[in-house]
């Protein structure tokens, strides 16, 4: 599993323990069964514990709750996938630094552009 998809499971079970694996799947924009497989993971690891709902009407209701493990990882892989996406960030400025810079060229160069070819 990489950082962005246990960043965003941690998150999520953190703000919202009695979420549903298939809510857990449409947040994540992905299947039941892959969101069943990621929590699975993170509960083997030692980040995520599980408790039935006894009083509920649902007896298939769950709570997960963040393990003391679980918040340290979270804090941990919050760090690593913030670095990730600023990279990201920085690389895409980058190469919108240097398209610009060619249109600019082309420009100047009087290069005519597909949109000022008149269709």
């Amino acid at each position: 599993m990489d950082d962005e998809t246990a960043y965003k499971i941690l998150k999520l079970v953190h703000a919202e323990p009695n979420i549903s694996q298939r809510e857990l799947a449409e947040e994540l924009g992905v299947s039941v069964g892959k969101a069943n497989y990621c929590l699975k993971a993170l509960m083997e690891k030692g980040f995520i514990k599980v408790r039935n709902f006894y009083k509920s009407s649902n007896k298939r209701g769950y709570v997960y709750l963040l393990t003391s493990r679980g918040f340290t990882e979270k804090a941990q892989v919050t760090f690593r996938f913030l670095k990730y996406k600023m990279q990201e960030y920085e690389d895409l400025e980058s190469e919108i630094a240097q398209i610009r810079s060619e249109a600019e060229q082309m420009t100047n160069d009087n290069i005519p552009l597909a949109e000022d070819q008149g269709s």
